[in-house]
Protein backbone atom coordinates (compact mmCIF):
# COMPACT_ATOMS: atom_id res chain seq x y z
CA UNK A 1 0.00 0.00 0.00
CA UNK A 2 1.27 3.76 -1.04
CA UNK A 3 0.57 6.45 1.58
CA UNK A 4 -2.33 8.91 0.45
CA UNK A 5 -3.14 12.07 1.59
CA UNK A 6 -5.96 10.53 3.52
CA UNK A 7 -3.52 9.10 5.88
CA UNK A 8 -3.00 12.32 7.35
CA UNK A 9 -6.11 13.50 7.57
CA UNK A 10 -6.34 12.41 11.12
CA UNK A 11 -9.29 10.05 10.90
CA UNK A 12 -9.26 6.45 10.82
CA UNK A 13 -6.68 5.68 8.11
CA UNK A 14 -4.18 7.77 10.48
CA UNK A 15 -5.17 6.10 13.34
CA UNK A 16 -4.51 2.55 11.52
CA UNK A 17 -0.69 3.52 10.27
CA UNK A 18 -0.09 4.55 13.48
CA UNK A 19 -1.63 1.55 15.47
CA UNK A 20 -0.19 -0.79 12.94
CA UNK A 21 3.38 0.83 12.06
CA UNK A 22 4.84 3.27 14.59
CA UNK A 23 2.58 1.76 17.99
CA UNK A 24 3.42 -1.72 17.28
CA UNK A 25 7.48 -0.96 16.79
CA UNK A 26 8.08 2.08 19.21
CA UNK A 27 5.64 1.05 22.28
CA UNK A 28 6.42 1.23 26.19
CA UNK A 29 5.00 2.31 29.09
CA UNK A 30 4.73 5.96 28.43
CA UNK A 31 4.14 5.66 24.25
CA UNK A 32 1.08 3.43 25.26
CA UNK A 33 -0.99 6.19 26.94
CA UNK A 34 -1.57 7.49 22.93
CA UNK A 35 -1.30 11.10 25.23
CA UNK A 36 -0.92 14.33 23.39
CA UNK A 37 2.23 14.79 25.44
CA UNK A 38 4.57 12.57 27.10
CA UNK A 39 4.60 12.38 30.67
CA UNK A 40 8.25 11.48 32.13
CA UNK A 41 9.23 10.34 35.30
CA UNK A 42 11.43 13.24 37.31
CA UNK A 43 14.82 13.26 35.93
CA UNK A 44 17.93 12.30 38.43
CA UNK A 45 20.10 14.79 37.04
CA UNK A 46 20.89 18.04 34.91
CA UNK A 47 18.30 18.01 31.69
CA UNK A 48 20.35 17.98 28.02
CA UNK A 49 18.10 18.46 25.16
CA UNK A 50 18.82 18.55 21.56
CA UNK A 51 16.51 18.42 17.98
CA UNK A 52 17.59 17.44 15.00
CA UNK A 53 16.36 16.65 11.28
CA UNK A 54 17.33 13.85 8.59
CA UNK A 55 16.64 14.32 4.87
CA UNK A 56 19.09 11.84 3.72
CA UNK A 57 18.80 10.45 0.25
CA UNK A 58 18.87 7.39 -0.07
CA UNK A 59 16.95 6.44 2.32
CA UNK A 60 18.55 2.78 2.89
CA UNK A 61 22.41 2.92 2.76
CA UNK A 62 24.88 0.09 3.35
CA UNK A 63 25.54 -0.10 7.21
CA UNK A 64 22.34 1.64 7.79
CA UNK A 65 18.77 3.97 6.84
CA UNK A 66 17.31 7.26 7.46
CA UNK A 67 15.57 5.26 10.82
CA UNK A 68 18.83 4.40 12.54
CA UNK A 69 20.42 7.37 11.21
CA UNK A 70 17.90 9.54 13.06
CA UNK A 71 18.40 7.61 16.61
CA UNK A 72 22.15 7.13 16.70
CA UNK A 73 22.12 11.36 15.44
CA UNK A 74 20.55 12.50 18.07
CA UNK A 75 21.78 10.05 21.02
CA UNK A 76 25.17 11.18 19.85
CA UNK A 77 24.47 15.02 20.24
CA UNK A 78 23.40 14.34 23.63
CA UNK A 79 26.15 11.87 24.59
CA UNK A 80 28.08 14.78 23.21
CA UNK A 81 27.51 16.70 26.35
CA UNK A 82 28.78 13.81 28.81
CA UNK A 83 24.55 13.10 29.11
CA UNK A 84 23.01 9.80 29.18
CA UNK A 85 20.28 9.73 26.69
CA UNK A 86 17.52 8.52 27.58
CA UNK A 87 13.98 9.74 25.51
CA UNK A 88 13.60 10.76 22.10
CA UNK A 89 10.73 11.81 19.73
CA UNK A 90 10.51 11.09 16.10
CA UNK A 91 8.01 12.99 13.92
CA UNK A 92 7.23 12.35 10.25
CA UNK A 93 7.10 14.07 7.04
CA UNK A 94 5.56 11.09 4.48
CA UNK A 95 5.38 12.14 0.90
CA UNK A 96 2.36 10.86 -1.21
CA UNK A 97 3.59 7.37 -3.48
CA UNK A 98 5.83 6.15 0.09
CA UNK A 99 5.03 2.51 0.36
CA UNK A 100 4.15 1.57 3.65
CA UNK A 101 6.34 -1.58 3.57
CA UNK A 102 9.31 1.13 3.35
CA UNK A 103 7.98 3.12 6.04
CA UNK A 104 8.00 -0.04 8.41
CA UNK A 105 11.01 -0.99 7.63
CA UNK A 106 12.29 2.63 8.61
CA UNK A 107 10.31 2.67 11.87
CA UNK A 108 11.82 -1.03 12.49
CA UNK A 109 15.15 0.23 12.48
CA UNK A 110 14.13 2.75 14.70
CA UNK A 111 13.53 0.46 17.28
CA UNK A 112 16.50 -2.17 17.09
CA UNK A 113 18.78 1.02 17.19
CA UNK A 114 16.30 2.71 20.05
CA UNK A 115 16.99 -0.52 22.18
CA UNK A 116 20.49 -0.42 21.56
CA UNK A 117 21.16 2.89 22.76
CA UNK A 118 19.10 2.33 25.84
CA UNK A 119 16.32 5.09 24.88
CA UNK A 120 12.37 5.02 24.70
CA UNK A 121 10.71 7.03 21.88
CA UNK A 122 8.18 8.51 23.93
CA UNK A 123 6.27 10.55 21.45
CA UNK A 124 6.00 11.91 17.54
CA UNK A 125 3.72 12.86 14.75
CA UNK A 126 3.14 11.90 11.28
CA UNK A 127 1.93 14.21 8.69
CA UNK A 128 1.54 13.48 4.50
CA UNK A 129 2.72 16.05 2.10
CA UNK A 130 1.89 15.48 -1.93
CA UNK A 131 5.17 14.55 -3.25
CA UNK A 132 7.07 11.00 -5.21
CA UNK A 133 7.56 8.82 -2.40
CA UNK A 134 9.94 10.80 0.05
CA UNK A 135 10.38 10.01 3.84
CA UNK A 136 11.67 12.61 6.16
CA UNK A 137 12.04 12.41 10.01
CA UNK A 138 12.64 14.95 12.94
CA UNK A 139 13.87 13.55 16.54
CA UNK A 140 13.88 15.65 19.66
CA UNK A 141 16.05 13.80 22.34
CA UNK A 142 16.60 14.66 26.41
CA UNK A 143 19.22 13.45 28.32
CA UNK A 144 20.60 13.65 31.88
CA UNK A 145 24.06 14.49 33.10
CA UNK A 146 25.16 14.76 36.62
CA UNK A 147 26.10 18.44 38.02
CA UNK A 148 29.62 18.02 38.02
CA UNK A 149 30.31 17.92 34.23
CA UNK A 150 31.25 20.44 32.74
CA UNK A 151 32.07 19.50 29.11
CA UNK A 152 32.00 21.85 26.87
CA UNK A 153 33.43 23.33 23.65
CA UNK A 154 35.08 26.17 25.56
CA UNK A 155 36.69 23.91 27.71
CA UNK A 156 39.23 22.24 25.49
CA UNK A 157 42.58 23.13 26.87
CA UNK A 158 46.42 23.89 26.09
CA UNK A 159 48.25 20.23 26.63
CA UNK A 160 45.23 18.03 26.01
CA UNK A 161 44.95 15.31 23.28
CA UNK A 162 43.09 15.23 20.58
CA UNK A 163 41.34 11.47 19.94
CA UNK A 164 39.73 10.55 17.12
CA UNK A 165 37.30 7.29 17.49
CA UNK A 166 37.94 5.47 14.19
CA UNK A 167 38.54 6.08 10.35
CA UNK A 168 37.24 8.71 8.69
CA UNK A 169 34.59 9.93 6.01
CA UNK A 170 33.07 6.55 5.89
CA UNK A 171 29.35 7.39 6.01
CA UNK A 172 29.95 10.50 3.25
CA UNK A 173 31.48 8.16 0.45
CA UNK A 174 28.76 5.40 1.25
CA UNK A 175 26.14 7.72 0.26
CA UNK A 176 27.61 9.22 -2.56
CA UNK A 177 28.98 5.59 -3.98
CA UNK A 178 25.40 4.80 -3.52
CA UNK A 179 24.00 7.82 -5.25
CA UNK A 180 26.43 6.75 -8.12
CA UNK A 181 25.65 3.59 -8.53
CA UNK A 182 28.81 2.11 -7.44
CA UNK A 183 29.45 -1.21 -6.21
CA UNK A 184 31.71 -1.15 -3.52
CA UNK A 185 32.91 -2.78 0.16
CA UNK A 186 32.37 0.62 1.99
CA UNK A 187 29.49 1.13 5.10
CA UNK A 188 28.52 3.68 6.74
CA UNK A 189 29.98 3.84 10.39
CA UNK A 190 26.18 4.90 11.91
CA UNK A 191 26.18 3.91 15.46
CA UNK A 192 24.92 4.60 18.83
CA UNK A 193 28.00 5.85 20.59
CA UNK A 194 26.67 6.49 23.61
CA UNK A 195 28.12 3.66 25.75
CA UNK A 196 31.60 3.67 23.96
CA UNK A 197 31.65 7.22 25.45
CA UNK A 198 29.77 6.16 29.10
CA UNK A 199 32.87 3.84 29.73
CA UNK A 200 35.55 6.42 29.46
CA UNK A 201 33.27 8.73 31.64
CA UNK A 202 32.45 6.23 34.08
CA UNK A 203 36.26 5.58 34.52
CA UNK A 204 37.14 8.39 35.72
CA UNK A 205 38.59 10.15 32.48
CA UNK A 206 38.64 13.99 32.84
CA UNK A 207 37.12 14.36 29.24
CA UNK A 208 36.69 18.14 28.67
CA UNK A 209 35.29 17.91 25.18
CA UNK A 210 33.30 15.97 22.86
CA UNK A 211 31.98 16.47 19.51
CA UNK A 212 30.77 13.90 16.95
CA UNK A 213 32.16 14.53 13.25
CA UNK A 214 29.22 14.99 10.79
CA UNK A 215 28.16 17.02 8.37
CA UNK A 216 31.53 19.44 7.56
CA UNK A 217 34.03 16.10 8.65
CA UNK A 218 36.77 16.71 11.37
CA UNK A 219 38.36 19.76 9.32
CA UNK A 220 34.87 21.65 10.20
CA UNK A 221 34.07 20.39 14.02
CA UNK A 222 37.60 21.00 14.58
CA UNK A 223 37.64 24.67 13.16
CA UNK A 224 34.51 25.45 15.34
CA UNK A 225 36.39 23.60 18.58
CA UNK A 226 39.06 26.06 18.30
CA UNK A 227 36.86 29.66 17.69
CA UNK A 228 34.95 28.19 21.04
CA UNK A 229 38.16 27.43 23.05
CA UNK A 230 40.39 30.57 21.85
CA UNK A 231 42.87 27.29 21.37
CA UNK A 232 45.12 25.69 18.93
CA UNK A 233 44.56 22.82 17.34
CA UNK A 234 47.48 20.62 15.63
CA UNK A 235 46.33 17.44 14.19
CA UNK A 236 49.19 14.88 12.17
CA UNK A 237 48.05 14.08 8.66
CA UNK A 238 50.26 10.48 9.21
CA UNK A 239 47.60 9.24 12.76
CA UNK A 240 44.59 10.20 11.11
CA UNK A 241 42.65 7.29 10.53
CA UNK A 242 41.22 6.80 6.63
CA UNK A 243 40.56 3.36 5.47
CA UNK A 244 41.81 1.97 1.88
CA UNK A 245 38.80 2.28 0.38
CA UNK A 246 38.06 5.81 1.28
CA UNK A 247 41.40 7.24 0.56
CA UNK A 248 40.92 5.42 -3.23
CA UNK A 249 37.79 7.21 -3.73
CA UNK A 250 38.65 10.45 -2.09
CA UNK A 251 41.66 10.28 -4.59
CA UNK A 252 39.66 9.57 -8.03
CA UNK A 253 37.40 12.38 -7.01
CA UNK A 254 39.26 14.70 -5.49
CA UNK A 255 37.53 14.79 -2.24
CA UNK A 256 39.88 15.42 1.15
CA UNK A 257 38.98 12.66 4.03
CA UNK A 258 39.01 15.64 6.37
CA UNK A 259 35.80 17.47 5.23
CA UNK A 260 33.66 14.47 4.84
CA UNK A 261 31.23 13.23 7.40
CA UNK A 262 30.65 10.32 9.31
CA UNK A 263 27.61 9.40 11.83
CA UNK A 264 29.82 7.31 13.98
CA UNK A 265 32.89 8.79 15.20
CA UNK A 266 33.49 11.30 17.86
CA UNK A 267 36.64 13.73 18.57
CA UNK A 268 37.38 13.97 22.42
CA UNK A 269 40.03 16.08 24.11
CA UNK A 270 41.41 14.71 27.18
CA UNK A 271 44.78 15.96 29.15
CA UNK A 272 47.79 14.70 27.76
CA UNK A 273 48.17 12.60 30.91
CA UNK A 274 45.33 10.60 30.35
CA UNK A 275 45.13 10.43 26.89
CA UNK A 276 47.22 6.64 26.71
CA UNK A 277 44.83 5.64 29.50
CA UNK A 278 40.98 6.72 27.27
CA UNK A 279 42.82 5.40 24.30
CA UNK A 280 42.83 1.78 25.81
CA UNK A 281 39.32 2.08 26.75
CA UNK A 282 37.83 3.28 23.96
CA UNK A 283 39.40 0.26 21.70
CA UNK A 284 38.01 -2.13 23.47
CA UNK A 285 34.40 -1.41 22.96
CA UNK A 286 32.25 -2.32 19.66
CA UNK A 287 32.26 1.29 17.98
CA UNK A 288 36.07 2.43 19.03
CA UNK A 289 38.60 -0.24 17.98
CA UNK A 290 40.58 2.10 15.41
CA UNK A 291 40.57 4.99 18.24
CA UNK A 292 43.81 6.92 17.77
CA UNK A 293 45.25 10.29 19.47
CA UNK A 294 45.95 12.60 16.34
CA UNK A 295 46.65 15.65 17.38
CA UNK A 296 47.35 18.14 20.26
CA UNK A 297 46.11 21.37 21.19
CA UNK A 298 48.36 24.50 22.08
CA UNK A 299 48.28 28.01 22.51
CA UNK A 300 46.72 30.10 19.49
CA UNK A 301 44.61 29.94 17.21
CA UNK A 302 42.80 28.12 14.35
CA UNK A 303 43.91 24.04 12.82
CA UNK A 304 46.49 23.13 11.45
CA UNK A 305 47.94 19.79 9.52
CA UNK A 306 51.35 18.94 10.65
CA UNK A 307 51.62 16.77 6.50
CA UNK A 308 53.91 14.03 5.91
CA UNK A 309 56.78 16.08 5.04
CA UNK A 310 56.77 17.79 8.37
CA UNK A 311 55.45 21.47 7.56
CA UNK A 312 52.68 22.65 9.04
CA UNK A 313 49.24 24.27 6.94
CA UNK A 314 46.65 25.84 8.05
CA UNK A 315 43.16 23.59 7.90
CA UNK A 316 39.69 25.81 6.63
CA UNK A 317 36.49 24.29 7.03
CA UNK A 318 34.46 23.01 4.27
CA UNK A 319 32.93 26.00 2.49
CA UNK A 320 30.27 25.91 0.05
CA UNK A 321 28.09 22.59 -0.56
CA UNK A 322 29.65 19.37 0.16
CA UNK A 323 29.66 16.55 -2.30
CA UNK A 324 27.32 14.92 -1.61
CA UNK A 325 24.78 16.25 1.09
CA UNK A 326 24.53 13.39 3.34
CA UNK A 327 21.62 14.74 5.26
Amino acid sequence: MKIALRHGAGGEETSKLIHDIFASHFQNEILNKMEDSAVLPKLDGVPVFTSDSFVVEPLFFPGGDIGKLSVCGTVNDLTCMGAKPLYLTASFILETGLETETLEKVVSSMAATAEEAGVKIVAGDTKVVEGNGGLYINTAGIGVRPSVCNISAANLKPGDAIIITGTLGDHHATILTQRLQMETSLQSDCAPLNHMVQTVLDAGVDVHTIRDITRGGLATVATELAEASGCRINLEEEKLPVCEAVKGLSGILGLDPLTMGNEGKMLLAVPHSEAEKALAILQNTKYGKDAVIAGEVTEGTSVYLLTALGSYRKVLPLRGEGLPRIC
